[in-house]
């Protein structure tokens, strides 16, 4: 199956424009959160209509609560590309949770997942621990329970490209850290 953004947009809609007074929206440059007005909706834009833009963009907004979603870009910092260590570390710490839905997201659209440390030009970046911490962070979001929006559209996205739920490798590793 062809995976495009439109279809993001799609079960987006399907799933949180009513409830939510949320738009899913292919962006032309950097992306970003819009919380709505009184005259509009709230508006979760992605990069340059990338498909795993979107799914970091939703993952973002399933995971910022009533408050921060009033708040332009949910009210975080961001400190660009070229980050020291302290601030790497920083950026890590916060990006571990929407990273993980991310990655389930991905999973359930049964494409490819890549953690991002998203600092080209700054220090050496240890991505295999950070892959390592995002994959813990999504095992927990398993036991604890996941975010309701986030549950809601990972089963949207299972459904729709046709992917069981729990992803299988979720399942399998649950499964293995019962038996240690």
């Amino acid at each position: 199956m062809q995976h495009h953004y439109s279809q993001l947009i799609e079960l987006f809609t399907e799933c949180f424009e009513r409830s939510y007074r949320t738009r899913l929206v292919a962006g032309e440059d950097e992306p970003y959160y819009q919380p709505a007005t009184a005259e509009r909706m709230a508006e979760v834009v992605f990069a340059h209509g990338f498909f795993a833009s979107a799914l970091h963009e939703i993952a973002h907004w399933c995971i910022a609560g009533s408050q921060r979603r009033t708040q332009f870009d949910y009210g975080y910092w961001y400190e660009p590309d070229g980050r020291d260590a302290q601030q790497q570390a920083e950026f890590e710490r916060v990006e571990c949770k929407p990273q993980a839905l991310e990655w389930l997201f991905s999973l359930c659209a049964g494409v490819p997942f890549q953690v991002s440390v998203d600092n080209l030009s700054g220090i050496e970046v240890d991505r295999q621990a950070f892959t390592k911490a995002v994959w813990i962070q999504l095992l927990h979001f398993f036991e604890q329970g996941l975010p309701e929006r986030a549950e809601c559209f990972a089963k949207a996205l299972c459904q729709y490209y046709e992917q069981p739920w729990p992803p299988v490798c979720i399942a399998e590793s649950i499964r293995e850290l019962d038996y240690v």
